[in-house]
């Protein structure tokens, strides 16, 4: 892309003032002077857009819908992820330079600073997609940047069985979790499905239920009527501006909520939301970072040590709070591939001490039979089945 003819296009954004839109892309270039044709102009538009409002070189990568994850080791070092594991990309972005120049842009429009006052960023961008960047010399080889993408789409619990997350007979299960008010969290690790299984249950409920999301940026996208989605705000340059999720979480309390749903439960907004849900807001949900089930105690007791909470008293609101926790599993095959599945649905239960447990109801290693345990019966009591 020409740099005069960029600065020439920018400038007259800047004065239109606003979000630019691509009529306005198309105004400006045609101000300009350039004289296209239909599809030339067009390619000129996408890679203006990509340039001022995406994420330039990258923005093609991130436009590829079976790409998760782009990122950025050094200018000529840029990897992609499609579902088959890390690939390495012969994208060439020139100069250390011009990859600080970018990680410095992604954060402006993330509405964060990255300098060498502050030379990391953790930032959301328009379109969701999250943003990572650190700054020589926390890197040697120079910017380094990390993008995640987020796809907008809201999947029915028949397109997750046809899938193979979910073996078939699990299917009434889960729906008897949102229909009988259970709460409940969903955990597993990272790029396990959290969100997306969050979503697909949250499509179930009665549409007649007023639902309340807190995120750090909008995630859930549930196919239901009435959603009223809250995003955290992090500070501006001057330091002032602050929304937590707790901010958020007590906020929604007033908003005449059916559900409360936290989209990630990261730090001591867990004390508020096992708070809600001991006060009459049944039915709510969170997802959870967890290697396993059983990690799920250990975690809640470390975010809760953030809020002050002690493990007694952590023990006490999870116990009353939860009903279950519906965990997912990611599996690599020998060819690069990932495989997202739920693994088990478990109850939580007092363990020894001030301690409480999560122990399984239902298992599966994604390919057999699901199996029953011993826990299965008081959950199949509680969701009106009979075990």
């Amino acid at each position: 892309m020409n740099d005069d003819l960029l600065r020439t296009v920018r400038a007259h954004l800047a004065r239109t003032g606003g979000r630019p839109t691509p009529d306005d892309v198309v105004t400006a270039l045609r101000a300009s002077g350039v004289v296209l044709g239909t599809l030339a102009l067009e390619e000129m538009v996408r890679e203006v857009r990509a340039e001022l409002l995406g994420a330039g070189p990258l923005q093609h990568l991130l436009d590829d819908p079976d790409v998760t994850d782009v990122l950025v080791n050094s200018p000529h070092d840029v990897w992609v992820d499609r579902g088959r594991g890390l690939e390495r990309t012969d994208l060439d972005l020139g100069t250390p330079g011009a990859v600080r120049e970018l990680a410095v842009r992604l954060a402006a429009a993330g509405g964060q600073r990255l300098d060498d006052a502050s030379p990391t960023v953790d930032a959301r961008l328009a379109d969701g997609t999250r943003l990572h960047a650190l700054l020589a010399p926390l890197c040697a080889t120079g910017a380094v940047i990390s993008l995640r993408t987020v796809r907008a789409r809201a999947f029915t619990l028949d397109d997750l069985v046809t899938r193979w997350m979910i073996p078939p007979t699990w299917e009434p299960v889960l729906r008897a979790l949102v229909d009988e008010r259970a709460s409940f969290l969903v955990t597993g690790a990272t790029g396990t499905g959290k969100t997306t299984l969050l979503a697909t249950l949250l499509s179930l409920v009665d549409p007649a239920e007023r639902i309340v999301t807190i995120e750090e940026a909008h995630e859930l996208t549930p196919h239901h009527p009435h959603v009223v989605a809250l995003a955290a705000r992090h500070a501006n340059v001057e330091g002032s501006g602050t929304v937590t999720l707790s901010d958020l979480v007590r906020n929604a309390l007033r908003m005449r909520p059916d559900r409360i749903v936290l989209g990630e439960c990261r730090g001591p907004e867990v004390r508020d939301v096992l708070t809600a849900l001991n006060t009459g807001h049944s039915g709510g949900c969170a997802t959870l970072h967890a290697n396993t089930a059983a990690d799920v105690p250990a975690r809640l007791e470390a975010l809760g040590a953030l809020a002050g909470m002690t493990r007694e008293s952590l023990a006490a609101q999870a116990l009353s709070a939860l009903d279950a926790v519906v965990h997912l599993r990611r599996e690599v095959a020998a060819d690069g591939t990932r495989r997202r599945f739920v693994g088990e649905i478990a109850v939580v239960r007092r363990g020894a001490g001030d301690r409480f447990v999560v122990r399984p109801a239902l298992t599966w290693n994604g390919v057999g039979a699901p199996q029953e345990h011993d826990e299965w019966s008081g959950l199949a009591h509680r969701l009106g089945f009979a075990a």
